[in-house]
């Protein structure tokens, strides 16, 4: 569960901020095309959060057992939970600040800093998750008894 909690929720996450800033970019691509590549970097930083996903995916896919802890499956549904909405929030955040930060660089270029400073804050909040979920994965075969049946 934790697996497919982590990659399913990360990748709505990045797929909505793709899909939001992308409108803003196709806006505004009309006006202006010089600006086509330059405006291209929060769909790039919404496709890294499915990247986060997949890592703490393959995480958790490594330490499944036939026979585990219910501690230990708890930790890894934990940190399934922790990337994916921990994403899929920042991918909202990307894809909202990236179609109003690209509509208002084309109408002022110096604005291009500020959102990309908003964009980076908004990926760390994934970055945060991925975090988080790495360090229950290293605790969660700490300490624990085997299952006996």
């Amino acid at each position: 569960m934790g697996c497919s909690t982590a990659v399913v929720l990360s990748v709505m996450g990045a797929a909505y901020g793709i899909a939001k800033s992308s409108i803003g970019i196709s806006a505004v691509s009309v006006f202006r095309p010089d600006m086509i590549m330059k405006n291209m970097m929060p769909p790039i930083l919404a496709g890294i959060l499915s990247i986060y996903g997949l890592v703490v995916g393959v995480m958790i896919t490594n330490d499944l057992r036939e026979k585990s802890a219910l501690h230990t499956n708890f930790m890894q549904l934990a940190a399934g939970l922790s990337c994916g909405l921990c994403c899929l929030s920042a991918g909202f955040c990307i894809g909202i600040v990236g179609d109003a930060g690209v509509r208002g660089t084309a109408q002022q270029p110096r604005l291009f800093v500020g959102m990309m400073l908003m964009l980076i804050f908004a990926e760390v909040l994934g970055l945060y998750g991925v975090i988080i979920a790495l360090m229950m994965l290293s605790q969660s075969q700490q300490n624990v008894t085997k299952c006996q049946f």
